[in-house]
């Protein structure tokens, strides 16, 4: 699935905004990486961050899609998501020798499934696991900060690998 770089428009119901929004950052995730070298795909650029490579991002948020909209909100089970391993730390971004092009696809594929996840439910339902249960609003609300967060550390790393650089 593809999204759209074009915001959403200026009126419309909530769940078009909050959508909306989100798929827009979720497009600019592949934009910010078109036509990064190969060699740059898991090249560390934070020293101090040494699994916070391009790849390794982009992994991470497809996980936490999933971590949300299928295991916080759909109740499925945690064994499922990465994030909720112990060993290694930071499993979601451990992804040496994956193409970055097969990360941005399951991404894009996990967003998708999110958005039907979504589409299928109130904004005010909230989720099913027992310990934490916000509603779907709240978590739409979190994953477009986490989204647009991320966005902006893929733009820096990209101005840090190979000079490019853009707002949209």
């Amino acid at each position: 699935m593809t999204f759209s770089r074009e915001r959403p428009p200026l009126v419309a119901d909530e769940r078009t905004q909050l959508i909306g929004w989100l798929d827009l950052q979720r497009a600019l995730v592949r934009w910010k990486l078109d036509g990064l070298a190969e060699a740059d795909e898991h090249r560390v650029v934070f020293p101090e961050s040494p699994l916070m490579t391009p790849a390794g991002l982009v992994s991470h948020l497809r996980w936490t899609e999933h971590c949300w909209f299928n295991v916080i909100f759909l109740g499925e089970p945690e064994a499922s998501n990465p994030q909720f391993q112990k060993e290694p730390e930071s499993a979601d971004m451990r992804v040496d020798g994956v193409p970055l092009a097969q990360l941005l696809d399951e991404f894009e594929a996990q967003c998708a499934q999110s958005n039907e996840i979504v589409a299928a439910h109130s904004l005010d339902e909230v989720g099913k696991d027992p310990e934490y249960q916000p509603t779907l609003r709240w978590m739409l609300l979190h994953m477009l900060e986490e989204t647009a967060r991320h966005v902006g550390h893929l733009d820096t790393m990209r101005e840090l690998l190979d000079g490019q650089k853009g707002y949209y």
